[in-house]
């Protein structure tokens, strides 16, 4: 009883829907797990359950800023293990921990509109200087299998992928395709022969350090138009940074 009970609290974050055909659809949309699936015993089986109810080939529709890490594991693992062709569509963001969902695929498409960003895993903490020691070696150890992810779809350098997430990347659809994170562009017919081109890249810790630079270090700054002196813009920037 307990257990129905505990089943029927799961706030679901996953959808599937089933066509006439019979042909199975599995939509993403929105936070990946509210609630950690770390020592999480019943949502991974609900999951797990819905995902291996039905055989065949299953296509996966993801549209997520991100969300825990532990879950997104998780249904990297089962993705990869199930038997059918999983073919990962992204209509939006695959973001963070969607990201790593998404390269589940074995094919993998993106609309032309879409973005996907890599990034540092993170995570709130308290207590004394041994438990910040112990979060640091746990965050770098949840980097290293998030790598392990990319790597396997990319084929890029540990070092390249590492990079990218310290940095905070963001991807356009074609860059991508062009750096392996996905094999298509949805909607396009592209010449397989020809180099993917006009795909865009940028990366936010860049992007503010420029926006830094084109402020001058002057002593005494006058106030902008907007009433912001120099020196509460610099702070601003460095809290996004």
């Amino acid at each position: 009883m307990q257990i129905i009970l505990e089943v029927m609290k799961i706030k679901k974050f996953w959808n599937w829907i089933k066509n006439e055909d019979g042909e199975r659809t599995l939509y993403f949309d929105g936070y990946i797990a509210e609630d950690s699936w770390f020592d999480d015993d019943i949502t991974p089986k609900k999951f797990k359950a819905e995902l291996m109810e039905s055989d065949g080939d299953i296509s996966v529709w993801i549209n997520s800023p991100g969300g825990d890490v532990f879950a997104a594991s998780q249904i990297y693992n089962m993705l990869k293990e199930y038997k059918g062709k999983v073919t990962v569509k992204v209509d939006g963001l695959a973001a963070s921990a969607a990201s790593v969902i998404a390269m589940a695929g074995d094919e993998i498409s993106m609309s032309p509109v879409a973005m996907l960003m890599i990034h540092n895993p993170s995570t709130l903490i308290w207590g004394e200087e041994a438990d910040m020691v112990k979060a640091k070696e746990m965050l770098v150890e949840v980097k290293e299998s998030i790598i392990n992810a990319y790597e396997v779809k990319t084929k890029l350098s540990r070092e390249k992928i590492s990079k990218m997430m310290d940095m905070e990347t963001w991807m356009s659809a074609k860059k991508a395709v062009e750096l392996g994170f996905a094999n298509k562009v949805l909607y396009e017919e592209t010449d397989s022969d020809l180099p993917i081109s006009n795909g865009f890249i940028f990366e936010k810790v860049a992007v503010v350090n420029s926006l830094m630079d084109k402020f001058p270090k002057k002593e005494k700054e006058p106030e902008n138009e907007a009433g912001t002196s120099h020196k509460e813009l610099m702070t601003r920037l460095n809290l996004i940074k």
